[in-house]
């Protein structure tokens, strides 16, 4: 039985890489410390300084925006500006404001109706976590020794000058992350007691790094039952790169990061402009005609369960590819019609930080930008606009958060239209993603509604409504009486 959080069918996520979103800055931090100067450029060491209160100075930010939910990369205490590098699960990074900072951010961000999810790291931990370090201090002697898969001795924990591997099993090979030895008990206690811990500090779900390389089912099912015992509606959604059907039955996770939507739609609206060199993971990015586009799109949701396509972790970008504006050449047009087609579509939306201004920068850590609050005159203002209406438009209008799918395929090649229809309502979004006009035909006229789009656009014609689609433009109309006709080119 598939029982996914309601909350998440009406969310709109922001990812936010803690370090480099907003920076209070003020007496939380340790004294005598030394920062990179906010909005420098972005490597793979150093700290900006960015942190959980300024995050809550900007919550009114985002709540302007029309974010009801935010995602925070990891917030622990570690040794890296990412964070992926744990070395205290149960202590939020100092440099992030600690646990009260927290406490601040979840209770402002509750009293606005907004959920936090965290990033839970259950893989790997890093070279300076407790039990890895009392294993380098004791060597054999060590009572956590199973808690890591340790090949022999003595212990490599960092890169050498003759480039052996690490002696133990770590993530990807790096010396940095130690493996977590998951079949052993204590450490799947460890881990499920960090989740409870946080969940009921307040956090109201997890995004789950690399779940896939815990290959274990049991530990899995165990982990949902732990935290859904907790509270039935947190949110389980794991970074699964590929299609995800095995992970998606009801019994492990609710969701997992939807890149396979990702792919879909930069392929298509930046068909034009698309970098394909550019090579990410599992993130096929090739020029795709509408046909091909609608059959991708509709295998895509044909393999999940409605209850699940209307959780999907929707993206277009995150911390681990690519600015999507990079991707598609910087292409203003190509990624606000993908955007317009992420906030219409099933599945919650998720902005990456910065994506609503047109920041843009290649492969991490170029991707990890500050957020240029020091520069306002960086902001894409246009942009920005754009997107609250969008955002603003998905809130308004139920169909497109949980409303049925269906394309239409008899329009110009290079127009994609498609209705979501819920009850009485059904809506209309057309978009021409081409360098020439088109004119669309919509029958009973006046049955529709402009929701998106200019009015001038719309032309009534006898019984039916001409909609003029100027080339890279886009509409979204709302019918609410029946009967529903699809849309037909003149």
């Amino acid at each position: 039985m598939v029982n996914t959080p309601d909350w998440v069918k009406h969310a709109v996520f922001y990812q936010i890489f803690p370090d480099r979103f907003a920076r209070q800055g003020g007496a939380h931090l340790p004294l005598g410390i030394s920062l990179k100067p906010w909005g420098s450029c972005p490597g793979e060491q150093g700290f900006q300084g960015g942190d959980l209160l300024g995050v809550c100075e900007r919550l009114d930010y985002l709540q302007n925006l029309g974010i009801n939910a935010i995602y925070l990369n990891p917030i622990f205490s570690s040794a890296c500006n990412h964070r992926y590098h744990t070395y205290d699960y149960f202590a939020v990074d100092p440099l992030l404001g600690g646990d009260q900072a927290l406490r601040q951010l979840l209770d402002e961000a509750h009293a606005r109706d907004m959920k936090v999810i965290l990033d839970g790291v259950f893989n790997h931990a890093s070279r300076g976590f407790w039990a890895f370090h009392h294993i380098l201090e004791n060597g054999t002697d060590s009572p956590y020794i199973d808690w890591f898969e340790i090949e022999d001795w003595p212990l490599r924990p960092y890169h050498s000058d003759d480039d052996n591997p690490p002696n133990y099993k770590a993530w990807w090979g790096l010396p940095a992350l130690p493996k977590f030895n998951i079949n052993n008990t204590g450490v799947r206690q460890y881990i499920f007691s960090v989740a409870e811990y946080w969940l009921e500090f307040g956090i109201d779900g997890w995004r789950l790094d690399v779940p896939g390389e815990i290959d274990d089912d049991l530990f899995w099912r165990e982990f949902r039952q732990r935290v859904k015992a907790i509270n039935p509606e947190a949110y389980i959604c794991g970074e699964i790169w590929e299609r995800a059907t095995h992970w998606l039955q009801g019994d492990m996770f609710d969701a997992t990061m939807n890149y396979e939507f990702c792919s879909l739609a930069l392929s298509y609206f930046g068909h034009h402009s698309l970098r394909t060199d550019y090579k990410k993971n599992a993130l096929p990015l090739e020029p795709l005609t509408t046909e091909e586009f609608i059959e991708g799109v509709g295998n895509m949701l044909g393999a999940m369960p409605k209850d699940i396509n209307d959780v999907q972790f929707n993206l277009l970008g995150s911390h681990d590819m690519a600015r999507p504006l990079w991707i598609v050449h910087e292409d203003i047009s190509a990624l606000q019609q993908a955007m317009l087609f992420q906030m219409t579509m099933p599945g919650a939306p998720c902005l990456y930080y910065g994506d609503e201004i047109s920041m843009t920068g290649e492969d991490d850590p170029h991707c990890r930008g500050a957020y240029p609050w020091h520069q306002p005159d960086l902001a894409d203002k246009r942009m920005l606009a754009y997107v609250r209406e969008i955002i603003h438009l998905r809130h308004q209008v139920p169909a497109l958060r949980t409303g049925e799918v269906e394309f239409d395929t008899d329009l110009p090649p290079e127009v994609l239209g498609y209705q979501r229809t819920l009850d009485d309502q059904q809506v209309q979004v057309l978009i021409n993603r081409g360098s020439e006009a088109q004119t669309i035909r919509l029958a009973d006229a006046e049955q529709w509604t402009l929701l998106f789009g200019g009015a001038e656009r719309l032309l009534p014609h006898g019984r039916e409504l001409w909609v003029n689609l100027p080339a890279r433009h886009q509409v979204v109309l709302l019918r609410t009486t029946p009967p529903m006709s699809l849309a037909k080119a003149v």
